[in-house]
This record gives structure tokens, sequence and C-alpha cells, in this order.
């Protein structure tokens, strides 16, 4: 897929963040746009922000909730008849660090649901009608490089949220494949330009009260400010999501499987280990760095 023009591409999780970002860089491209979120203010606003860039349009969608994401798919499709670019984007935090030991069931249920859930949700409403349109499309998933190349001890829920993604979307990208359709399937791993300002951070905010926590957090908790102001002090620069949206747009220019900014240091990254497993060792180095 060389042009984006006039193609129309949904995005979960699109009224803030990286979403929006993917959404910004798609209306360069002349891209009709349709923002699938959870949020209807942050949606309202965003609308509102995108006035006048191009052909957009938003569908108050949850993503864990298979008849709310149907809902999304068959209004989409009701409208312009055809979907060509499907984001799955939408995310949550897990609900902050903690030991893997002090997660509990609401945690796993709000994280997978949304993360992992709310993914295959959006595969199963939108990938056979994208199949039966025709038509050249692409899934791209987000991911992250916590889980998806190498998981941190304390932010296990959402690592294996991750991990998972990564794993069924090579599924997904081979299944496609092996059914000879016009579709294909790409991870995103965000990051590389710097700090994610995303509103993942307080993603709790959005948390379903059937789904709180049944016991305070017991681990140390820390505060994303604080966190940033002490990047910036490092020289760790915010990063630019509109770019990394032009980013994503490039890797399905080059039809690639993986799409980051890292390519390379993940790759070696994956290299040491690969030769840690072949040893029998512990894949990560167990030192407080998820990433030596």
């Amino acid at each position: 897929m060389n042009g984006f023009a006039g193609k129309v591409a949904v995005v979960t999780g699109g009224a803030s963040g990286i979403g929006e970002g993917i959404v910004q860089a798609l209306l360069e491209e002349g891209a009709v746009v349709v923002i699938a979120d959870v949020e209807r203010p942050a949606l309202d606003e965003t609308l509102e922000r995108l006035a006048g860039k191009g052909d957009v349009s938003g569908i108050v969608t949850d993503v864990s909730q298979p008849a709310s994401v149907d809902a999304c798919a068959r209004q989409v499709y009701d409208t312009y008849g055809v979907c060509h670019l499907l984001f799955n984007n939408a995310g949550v935090g897990g609900g902050g660090v903690a030991k893997p030991w002090h997660w509990t069931p609401n945690d796993w249920k709000w994280c997978i649901g949304v993360n992992l859930f709310g993914v295959g949700h959006c595969v199963a409403s939108f990938v056979p009608r994208m199949i039966d349109s025709g038509q050249e499309g692409w899934i791209v998933n987000t991911s992250s490089s916590n889980g998806g190349f190498q998981p941190l001890a304390d932010l296990g829920v959402y690592a294996a949220s991750k991990a998972a993604v990564t794993a069924y979307t090579e599924c997904l990208a081979n299944a496609l494949a092996n059914e000879d359709t016009l579709l294909h399937a790409a991870l995103f791993y965000p990051g590389g330009n710097g700090l994610l300002e995303t509103r993942l951070w307080n993603s709790a905010r959005n948390r379903p009260p059937e789904l709180a926590r049944e016991r305070p957090m017991v681990d140390e908790q820390w505060d994303y400010q604080e966190f940033k102001a002490q990047m910036q002090e490092k020289g760790v620069p915010v990063a630019d999501l509109l770019e990394l949206g032009r980013v994503v747009l490039q890797g399905i220019r080059e039809e690639r499987f993986i799409i980051s900014l890292e390519t390379v240091s993940n790759g070696e990254l994956m290299r040491r280990r690969a030769e840690r497993i072949g040893r029998g060792e512990l894949p990560t180095v167990p030192t407080g760095s998820a990433f030596e």
C-alpha cells in the first residue's frame, strides 16, 4: 500500500497519545479516519482540535466489550462500505507497579481485557469484513518492548498482555498469508524518539468500577510527572507522537511486519536473550534493568 489518500482507517484509542499521532499522520496523507475511543470527553476534544485538518469522525467504543466493537464495525461499514486500515492501539497500563504476586484478579481482567481481548475483538469484527471486501488492507497492532521483547519485572500484567499481542499478531499475519488474502498484519513498537507522553500513564481514570482493585496496592508507586522530570534532566526529550505516526505509515509502505524506530537495537537485545535461552538461563539479567 503506497498511498493512503481516500483510504478508510479506524484507530482505536485514537483520541490521545500515540493513537492521536497515528490519526494526525493519516489525515496528513488524506485518509478518511474514524477514531474509536472509550472516553467521550477526550474524543470530543480531539475531534474539535482536528477540525479542518481532514475527514475525521469518532465512535465511542469499549474494545473490551465485543458488542461495542461490533457496533463500531457495523457503523463504519454502513457509512463507508469498507475499512482499509485497522490500528488496534487502545491500551491500559495495568494499574501501577507491583511485584508479580501482588497483582489482583481484577488487575488481570482489566489489563488483559483491554490490551489483548480488545485486539481480538477488533480482529473478529473487522477482519472478516475486510477479507470479504476483496481490497488490500492492513491491521497494525500496538505492542510494547516491555513484553514484546523483554519484560519489566514489576509490570508483569502489562508485559504479559503485550507479549500475548506480539504472539497473536504473528499468528494473524501468517493466517492472512496462508489464506491468500489481500490483508497484512504488523506490530508497532512505539519508542525510540523520547518519552512517550500518553494517557496510558493514568489509564485508571477509565477503569470500570466492577474491576476495581480488591485491595490497596502495597508496592511503592511512582509518579509520572516526577519520572518525566528525571528523564528530562538526563536529556531525554518528550517524543514527537506525530512523527511516530508517520513512522507507522512508512512501515506499511515498506510492508514491514515489525514497525519501530529501534529495530536494530531490539534485534541485538533479542540476540543476547536467545544466547541466554540457549544456555538454559533466565533471559532477563535480574539486576533491576530489563534491558541489560
